[in-house]
Formats: C-alpha cells, sequence, structure tokens
C-alpha cells in the first residue's frame, strides 16, 4: 500500500490520494528530479500478483504513452518499484463535466459543442491508432479553468489489434453511456466511443441522462430497445444540425454511427453555420433493431405468398350463365338445410364447451393451496414449509430493504401470504437486506482507516483527503479532521461521505532572507525528516554560502518525508600559475 511521504522509484514523493477506481489507484506526487506535481496511478496490491490484471495495466500505460495531443492527458513514465506497477501522469488541476454538469445544469448550445469538438479531437488520436477508450463519461473528461478539455483515463482502452479481450473489461464502463453492443455482450469498436460521446453531448445540452432505471439492468435495456427522447422536445430551438448530429452518435445500429471520433468531429465543425441550422432531419440508413429481422422477413413472405394467391386467382376463367327459377328455389332450401345443421352442431359445442368448463373449475377449486407466511421465517425454514404446502422454490431471490425484518431473514413471498394458487405454483422469496439507512456519528479525532472500513462495511462509498495541520494541532496523523456529511445525517447504501484527515505538515521560512546557513537548513530538515538536496553555484563574487533559491516557497506546508531542494553560491576555484620551468632549448635571452 502507497502511503503520504512515500518516495516511488526514489524520485516521485507521494503527496496525496486523489482517486481510488476498481484497477488502480492514484495519488498526486512531486516530482523530485523535475520539480513538478504529477499525478501516479498504482496498480492495486491485491491485483499486483495477478499476471492477466499486471498485462492489462501495462497495456493501457502502453496505449497511453503512444498519444500525443492537448485533448488527451500526458503520460509521463512508465515503471515497476518493489513489486508496485505504476504509470506517472500530467496532473490536472480542474474539474471533470459531471462536477460541471452538476453546478450549471444544462450547457449553451455553443458551450457543449466545443466540448465536444475537443473530445472528439483527443479521440481522433487514438481512433487513427486503433485505440478505444471504451470508458467515455463525464468523470472521465476534465476541464481546466482556460476552457481546456482532456481526456483521462485511459483505463480500459484497447489496441483493436491486440490479441483478445479478457473477460473482465469485455462490457465495463458506466452503464448510463453503455453502447448497445456492448450491454448485449458483443466487443467495443470505434463506434462504441462514438456512441458514449452521443449519450454525453445530449447530457452536456439538456443536463441530464436520457435513460434512467432503478438499476443497471434496466438502463442497460433501455440502450438496446428505446430511442432516445427527442432532443428538439426538451429544446426546440436547437439547430437541427445539432440534432442530427446526436441522432447518428447514439443510433443503435453501429452501422448507422460516425465511422470514428474524427468524422463526428468534421460535422460538428460546421453544425452551427447558419446554413445548417435547419436541414432536413437526418434519417437512419439501416434498421435500427435488428432482432426483429425474422419478424420482417415473416411479414414479407406472407405478402408474398399473398401476392401469388392473389394472381393466381384472377388466372381462373370466370363463365357466366343464365339461372332459372327453380335452381334459385333449390338452392335456397339447400342453404337453408345447411343453416340448420350448423345452428345444432354450434348449440352441441357450447353444451359442450360448458361442461369441460365447469369440469376443470370444479378440479382446479379443489386443487388450490394457500400460499403460507413465512415472513420473519430463515430463508431455509421458509423453502421446507413452501414445499410442505405443495409449492416450488423460484430459482432466483431477490434483496429487499426492512426496518423491522433482520438481515437474511424472509421479508414476504410473491404471490403474498394468504393467496390461493394451483398446487406446484412457482413461490418468489424476498430476503431482508436491512435498514438501508444508515445515521452518521461524529468521526472527528478516531483513525481515518477504522472509520473508513466500518462505513464501506454497510454499503457507503467513503473517499478520502488529507488536510496538512500543524505540529501544535490537537488532531495527530491520520485522525480526521472532518467530515462532509454532518452527524446526526443520515445516507442510504450506495450514497458517498468524505473523510478529511491529518498529515502534520511542516512550514518553510524564507531561507532566502541572509540570515540562515546551510548548517542552519540541514538541522532544519534533519529534525523534522525532510530530505534536503542542495545545488551549488559557482560565484566569482564574495558570496560564498549564501542561499539565494529554494524549492519550496516560504510559508509553505507539506507532509514530512518530502524533499525540498536549496541552491547556494559557492566561491570559483583560482587557477594555480604555471610554475613548470621552460625546457632548455627554449631559453631566451639567457633565462633558462
Amino acid at each position: 500500500m502507497v502511503m503520504k511521504g512515500q518516495k516511488i522509484s526514489d524520485r516521485y514523493q507521494v503527496i496525496k490520494s486523489i482517486g481510488e477506481g476498481g484497477m488502480a489507484n492514484v495519488y498526486l506526487a512531486y516530482d523530485t528530479i523535475l520539480d513538478r506535481n504529477v499525478a501516479v496511478k498504482v496498480l492495486r496490491g491485491d491485483l499486483a500478483n495477478d499476471e492477466k490484471f499486471v498485462r492489462r495495466f501495462q497495456r493501457e500505460a502502453l496505449a497511453a504513452s503512444s498519444l500525443s495531443n492537448p485533448n488527451i492527458v500526458e503520460v509521463y513514465d512508465v515503471g515497476e518499484d518493489n513489486g508496485e506497477y505504476y504509470i506517472v501522469m500530467e496532473y490536472i488541476e480542474g474539474k471533470h463535466l459531471k462536477q460541471l454538469i452538476k453546478k450549471r445544469g444544462k450547457l449553451t448550445v455553443s458551450e457543449a459543442v466545443d466540448i465536444v469538438m475537443q473530445i472528439t479531437e483527443g479521440l481522433s488520436v487514438a481512433h487513427d491508432s486503433y485505440i478505444i477508450h471504451r470508458d467515455i463519461k463525464p468523470q472521465n473528461i476534465m476541464i481546466l479553468e482556460n476552457g481546456l478539455v482532456k481526456i483521462t483515463d485511459f483505463g480500459i482502452a484497447m489496441a483493436m489489434n491486440s490479441t483478445q479481450l479478457t473477460q473482465t473489461n469485455s462490457v465495463m464502463g458506466s452503464v448510463h453511456y453503455l453502447p448497445p453492443e456492448q450491454a448485449s455482450g458483443k466487443g467495443a469498436t470505434l463506434q462504441s466511443d462514438i456512441y458514449s460521446i452521443g449519450i454525453l453531448f445530449y447530457e452536456l445540452l439538456t443536463g441530464k441522462l436520457p435513460f434512467k432505471g432503478e438499476n443497471a439492468v434496466e438502463i442497460a435495456l433501455k440502450h438496446l430497445k428505446e430511442p432516445l427522447p427527442s432532443i428538439r422536445d426538451e429544446l426546440p430551438n436547437i439547430p437541427q444540425s445539432v440534432e442530427n448530429i446526436i441522432i447518428k452518435a447514439t443510433a443503435k445500429n453501429p452501422k448507422n454511427r460516425y465511422n470514428d471520433a474524427r468524422e463526428m468531429h468534421e460535422d460538428l465543425a460546421t453544425c452551427l453555420d447558419p446554413i445548417r441550422k435547419d436541414e432536413e432531419k437526418i434519417k437512419l440508413k439501416y434498421p435500427e433493431v435488428t432482432d426483429d429481422t425474422k419478424v420482417i422477413k415473416q411479414v414479407k413472405d406472407d405478402v408474398k405468398k399473398n401476392k401469388e394467391s392473389k394472381n393466381t386467382d384472377t388466372k381462373e376463367e370466370v363463365i357466366a350463365k343464365k339461372i332459372t327459377s327453380k335452381e334459385v328455389s333449390d338452392e335456397v332450401k339447400k342453404q337453408n338445410k345447411t343453416l340448420i345443421k350448423l345452428a345444432s352442431i354450434f348449440t352441441g359445442l357450447v353444451i359442450v364447451v360448458t361442461l369441460v368448463f365447469a369440469i376443470i373449475m370444479l378440479f382446479s377449486t379443489t386443487a388450490d393451496k394457500i400460499v403460507p407466511d413465512v415472513s420473519n421465517k430463515s430463508v431455509t425454514e421458509a423453502i421446507s414449509i413452501l414445499q410442505d404446502a405443495g409449492f416450488t422454490i423460484a430459482s432466483e431471490q431477490e434483496g429487499i430493504s426492512s426496518k423491522d425484518i433482520e438481515v437474511g431473514r424472509v421479508v414476504r413471498t410473491s404471490p403474498y401470504a394468504g393467496t390461493k394458487k394451483k398446487k406446484g405454483a412457482e413461490v418468489k422469496l424476498y430476503i431482508s437486506t436491512g435498514d438501508e439507512t444508515i445515521i452518521l456519528e461524529d468521526y472527528t479525532g478516531k483513525d481515518y482507516r477504522e472509520v473508513k472500513g466500518s462505513l464501506e462495511a454497510r454499503g457507503l462509498t467513503v473517499n478520502i483527503e488529507s488536510e496538512i495541520v500543524d505540529d501544535d494541532s490537537k488532531f495527530k496523523e491520520n485522525q480526521i479532521v472532518r467530515q462532509s456529511v454532518k452527524e446526526g445525517e443520515s445516507l442510504k447504501k450506495g450514497s458517498s461521505i468524505t473523510l478529511y484527515y491529518a498529515i502534520v505538515g511542516v512550514t518553510y521560512p524564507d531561507f532566502t532572507d541572509g540570515s540562515f546557513t546551510i548548517s542552519d537548513v540541514e538541522d532544519f530538515c534533519a529534525s523534522n525528516k525532510i530530505n534536503l538536496e542542495i545545488v551549488r553555484t559557482e560565484s566569482t563574487e564574495n558570496l560564498d554560502g549564501t542561499i539565494y533559491r529554494q524549492s519550496r516557497p516560504a510559508g509553505d506546508t507539506v507532509a514530512t518525508g518530502a524533499t525540498f531542494k536549496i541552491w547556494v553560491y559557492v566561491s570559483a576555484s583560482e587557477e594555480e600559475p604555471d610554475v613548470t620551468p621552460p625546457e632548455e632549448d627554449e631559453c631566451t635571452d639567457g633565462l633558462c
């Protein structure tokens, strides 16, 4: 586990954790050689021994390091240190698009178009190399104060020509932006990134997601089956050209989408031109719901058969002849006899059907069973009671929140207790997951690692942030200084809370004011466990021992274990005179 103050590969001084993912953790670190802050992504310790995950992590590094574009986070270094695999990346001081959407709601059309153009510009470089991001979502798009957009986390990026996708990364990423082909278990293509960009474009313009549901499966099914809500219903004044781009990008059938990010970028470049404002609504070339091809084929076959039947009928010869009154009378009598026969048959059928129905009802009534009440029973006991009563148990059970029923015991059944059902009917059990509402305590002063583990065990997502405190602070190292949700407030399972814990820091004085010697700096760093580096610069002036620069400004507070550098003038070494006696043959004027 990477700790605060730890130095990776004797170069990257870890300052704090800035993110935790399923595969790796990200830290803010200080590059002691190039004197800059960087982001270091370290493969999780429990995965470092898994060869499959290590290969995937290295693949990410290779894929990302090959990309160079202002709209893609730059990768500086890749390595391994004491069994820990890491990637060093450009540190971005900004916010991701999800934060921007939450703060602003919907953006203006010009803002949204500009952001998506920058995303497609960056992805064009990846797509040119046949690299798929696979996880385009607002949380992976950073925006700086100057408006520059940067794509982060090619964590599941994959070169299309690599050997084989693993089961782990076959369907990943946020389900809200999941392309239909990935939702159905198929592999990702360049067009998969296009679909995710289209959903993101829709969210930027409307401030909300097009598909919502109670769980991931429900949302994925909507991506597969439901058409995207019309953005012009939300924003009637939006240019038709912009809606056309979203329709094309989010087409269910990948054949109807842009071929790659560069093609989409070129379309975006002109979408706000006045000449395109009222262009016709796009019509997709290929069928969207490919699952209906059998139905469509059957309909076509039926139509074809009907046409052939009609053609055959038209070829039959029609012969007209004169009909006598006797023939009419005989025909009427024949029809009357037929009607009487049909009526008798129909009456008999009604009587038979009524008798059969009455018999079935009689036997079914006697076979009905009442579903017993198994609430608050253990699962084993409930199954036994239901089976003894003549019912079968559904293969899948479902968890349900309950304040009154203990976790793991039965809350109710479907059908409900007391319902009459036929013998052998299937009954589904709903099992208590406990009270999903968690009342928070005051955690200040407690060790953040213990609190984090406790809260995560109760179903909360815990984010960790460090805060540097002075030596005289009442908080000790790793103690919680504050929390994002106050004591007494409640959170549901799956909600997030941020804990801020103390790091005892050191405040640097101004060593360049002329009152400090090198020995003073060495004593200061030694007593505060700071790594000192001294850079000496020769000077012909009388400045020997003068400190003229320091890597951390005065008043800056950092954690112990950091690296601190000073620059010092030293006297230039004077050249000694050449006292070598001249050779004999070089004697001049009798001087040797």
